[in-house]
């Protein structure tokens, strides 16, 4: 080997800093100081980094520890033949261009290490400038393949940001997005933002605009929460071998749990709308984009911010629609620690236009569906309403009917109820006495029929003064109290102390329980127990009547006050109908509650205020 300068090629005119990149170096391994150290010198003249090693441990500890981008490999070393080690080589550092060097003009030697992986073989003796001329033909071969391949994975990046973009383009034209399926979309855009395969940024926050619009608010987030956790998050994305669908199924949602770092910064992210000189605020305002480096951009940035995130190199793009800001989308390279560049900048924006497009679509499908809701229960309304009306007319009607049939007949069965008392009170005959009874009893029945539907047509306005209620309760027993120990019916009474003042019309009170005590009586044909009890608190009087009689199934239940409705052979089915209406007139309500054995009606009536109703 010689270090003659004569018979340069074109290649000698490449620049060692157009081939090498960064910390690259050049590896001479010789086991022979007097070629290395020569061969050394003359490289670092014409501009390239070089180490050299004298065997097989020194180059493979030289891999290890530095960026190599050629190997001059000797074939013949101490500790290794040259051959054995390019295996190991290009397996562990397929990027190291290998160019072998060897004594021997051996076709077959240089062909089996071409087949190896070596790119290159120089046979000795060789002028340095030949070896020269054949490393930065390499070095060049290697720049090509490395853009190459550094031009494909950008297509594929582009390739995957189309898609996703598409993609989500395709379901918001096919789908109305509700609040999951917006989560879904934005989701999926933050992926796409922060994926191996689109953008790479480490993390992205999505802050959001309330719905007064008073105050900017974190929505979602994703990324790893600190840098001991970025390593194993893209280690198993790599693992797994997610593709786009799994990545927004899986990572999308395993990186959003709540206890996440980066779910902890969203959350505690909160501007005021008032603060208008804020990056954040300004930039959804603006509708402008802001890239922050190292704390500073064209804008002045408030430190919280940078404390929050704990990064201060950042970017913000706004989210918005034709008529409103809606918010922004915050990424950064808190792991990496990599520059931004202004493509991936204008890209994020893409991303933010689909968001926005999301969001502003969610809102208008919501606001449709809070319409429709509100039309629904106008309609419902409107429907109720409109039974109410024909009910209300119905009763008119039969009003106005029952209170010409009251005025029509009330006289002439008064008439003949008095005549058949007359009679029978003058007629000693065992058996016209018995069919005089009969004309009394039935004249009387009809009688408190006409009683009944003349209270429930007239609609009597009463008159309302404060009283005490256990006495009509007591007056009411005492009044019944015959017709029920003739029906061998007990009963018990527990009023709690105070009596309770009510404001009320006492006649129409002491009919309520008049009517409900009656029924309780019908329903115990033969005999049982009426248990009555009362008390109070701060604004009600709570009343309950038990009784061990048939009851009423659960279908009666919900018709016992309805006009005319009665289980009974004789009645008028007027009797709760007037207790619901005398106790909504005085603020109450009552219920029935069926028990296992008899009925239960409770009543509850508000208690006295200084002031009247």
């Amino acid at each position: 080997m010689t270090a003659s300068n004569t018979g340069l090629r074109p290649y000698i005119s490449l620049a060692a800093d157009h081939l090498l990149r960064g910390n690259e170096i050049i590896v001479i391994v010789d086991d022979e100081i007097a070629i290395r150290e020569p061969l050394k010198l003359y490289f670092e003249q014409n501009g390239f980094a070089v180490a050299d090693a004298s065997n097989g441990g020194e180059l493979m500890q030289l891999l290890a520890g530095r960026e190599v981008a050629l190997i001059l490999l000797d074939i013949g070393l101490p500790d290794a033949d040259g051959t054995s080690l390019l295996p190991r080589i290009t397996e562990n550092y397929p990027d190291t261009s290998i160019v072998m060097l060897s004594g021997q003009s051996d076709i077959q030697v240089a062909l089996e290490c071409i087949r190896n992986g070596a790119d290159d073989y120089i046979a000795k003796p060789v002028q340095f400038n030949e070896i020269l001329v054949a490393v930065k033909k390499n070095l060049e071969k290697r720049r090509l393949v490395l853009e190459n391949r550094r031009y494909q994975e950008d297509l594929e990046q582009a390739y995957f940001r189309i898609q996703l973009l598409h993609q989500l383009s395709l379901k918001m034209n096919s789908v109305y997005l509700n609040a999951v399926q917006l989560d879904e979309i934005l989701r999926a855009i933050l992926v796409g933002i922060t994926a191996n395969e689109g953008l790479r940024f480490n993390r992205a926050f999505l802050a959001l605009f309330d719905q007064e619009g008073r105050m900017l608010e974190g929505r979602m987030a994703i990324g790893p929460g600190c840098r001991e956790e970025a390593a194993q998050i893209w280690a198993e994305m790599r693992d797994k071998e997610l593709n786009f669908i799994d990545i927004i199924n899986n990572l999308g949602k395993t990186c959003m749990r709540d206890d996440d770092a980066v779910n902890q910064i969203v959350k505690a992210l909160k501007i005021p709308v008032a603060l208008t000189d804020h990056i954040l605020i300004r930039s959804a305002i603006e509708r402008k984009s802001f890239k922050v480096i190292r704390g500073n951009s064209s804008i002045p940035v408030p430190y919280d911010l940078i404390s929050l995130l704990k990064e201060d190199t950042f970017v913000v793009v706004p989210l918005f629609a034709p008529g409103r800001s809606i918010g922004v989308i915050i990424a950064d390279n808190y792991v990496t620690r990599k520059p931004i560049p202004d493509s991936h900048l204008s890209t994020l924006e893409l991303f933010a236009s689909q968001g926005s497009l999301a969001i502003e679509q969610s809102r208008l499908y919501m606001d449709m569906q809070h319409k429709i809701t509100e039309l629904e229960e106008l309609t419902g309304e409107l429907d109720k309403n409109k039974d109410l009306l024909i009910e209300a007319e119905r009763y008119s009607a039969l009003g106005q009917m029952a209170a010409q049939m009251v005025h029509i007949i009330r006289n002439p069965i008064t008439s003949i109820g008095g005549v058949a008392r007359i009679l029978a009170r003058k007629i000693e005959g065992a058996e016209w006495k018995k069919y005089l009874d009969v004309m009394v009893k039935e004249t009387d029945r009809l009688e408190a029929t006409l009683t009944e539907l003349f209270d429930f047509v007239s609609q009597p306005q009463g008159e309302k003064q404060n009283g005490n209620l256990y006495p009509l309760i007591k007056k009411t027993l005492v009044l019944l109290q015959t017709g029920m120990a003739k029906q061998n019916i007990s009963w018990t009474l527990d009023l709690a102390e105070p009596d309770p003042v009510i404001y009320m019309d006492a006649k129409q009170i002491r009919r309520v329980f008049l009517n409900v005590m009656r029924n309780a009586m019908e329903a115990m044909p033969k005999g049982g127990t009426l248990k009555i009890t009362a008390t109070a608190d701060e604004q009600w009087a709570h009343v309950s009547l038990r009784d061990t009689g048939i009851g009423l199934s659960g279908a009666y239940l919900d018709r016992a006050t309805e006009p005319f409705f009665t289980t009974k052979t004789y009645g008028t089915g007027m009797g709760l109908t007037l207790v619901d209406r005398f106790i909504k007139a005085h603020g109450g309500n009552f219920s029935l509650n069926r028990l296992d054995n008899g009925l239960e009606v409770k009543i509850n009536l508000p208690l006295a205020r200084n002031e009247n109703f």
